[in-house]
């Protein structure tokens, strides 16, 4: 049996609902699986192939119900390469949901900016990626069933779906910002002399996820729509060190901006 099989052998006798929108929540953005009506929650602890979260923040499970109507999986805090996993493993959860059913996949994150027209607090749609983790999920045999051994990544993020964010971000009034997001694996965060290399070729933003599932999801098929938080500036463009604490205290004060564009984006999908 394929580790995809077991890991849905073991949800199936948990709940029998069938999401068709999946979302990946990021450091301090997992709230939003709190408003998921009639939730199941399953730690991943308590699936086969799924080691336990280690970063503040991520509380380590998938919650399932609805939300605007939708059924909906998501995951309630994401696996890192910094914290000693393979891509592959993290990008692992992404094949689950895609087998859970989802068409749609929402990835978020917390990230820095880059870009300095940027603010902390602003959440900007990821038009593109620089991949900087050096390595890709993909290496290694390929399962045709998943998808083809050389995934087109031109259309990364679904257009239509950052158009559909747009829309609904300018219906509340939000300022959401467009930019390109560059993964490195961390955990320490860049040099001043790094961010400025990546702001020479093209990033608007740096983090340390999203890369690998947006990967995988391409790999399936799936349509995928980014979303960054920009909880602090990246190192060297202000005078002042940066930390974990910063990035969850902006997380928390943007979650209404936050929750309501998921929301509405939902609805429209």
């Amino acid at each position: 049996m394929k580790p995809i099989e077991e890991v849905m052998e073991v949800i199936k006798k948990k709940t029998n609902q069938s999401p068709v929108i999946g979302l990946i929540l990021g450091s301090g953005l997992g709230d939003l699986a709190e408003d998921i009506e009639g939730a199941v929650n399953i730690p991943y602890r308590s699936l086969p192939h799924f080691p336990e979260p280690t970063v503040k923040g991520h509380k380590g499970q998938f919650v399932i119900g609805k939300l605007e109507g939708k059924t909906v999986v998501a995951m309630q805090g994401r696996y890192h390469h910094y914290e000693g996993y393979s891509l592959a493993q993290v990008a692992f959860p992404a094949y689950v949901m895609k087998a859970m059913g989802i068409q749609k996949l929402i990835v978020t994150n917390a990230c820095g900016g880059i870009n300095v027209d940027f603010n902390p607090g602003d959440l900007m749609l990821i038009t593109d990626h620089i991949n900087m983790l050096g390595d890709s999920p993909l290496i290694g045999p390929n399962d045709d069933e998943c998808g083809p051994r050389f995934p087109d990544m031109s259309r990364a993020y679904d257009p239509e779906l950052i158009q559909k964010a747009k829309d609904a971000a300018s219906a509340l009034n939000i300022n959401v910002r467009q930019g390109v997001y560059l993964a490195t694996h961390g955990p320490q965060y860049e040099t001043p002399a790094e961010i400025r290399m990546m702001r020479v070729m093209g990033a608007d933003a740096v983090g340390m996820s999203t890369v690998p599932e947006v990967t995988a999801a391409s790999h399936m098929g799936l349509n995928v729509l980014g979303i960054s938080c920009i909880t602090n500036m990246a190192c060297g463009i202000l005078d002042q060190p940066l930390n974990h604490k910063e990035v969850i205290e902006t997380a928390n004060r943007v979650k209404a901006d936050f929750t309501a564009l998921i929301k509405s984006i939902i609805r429209s999908i």
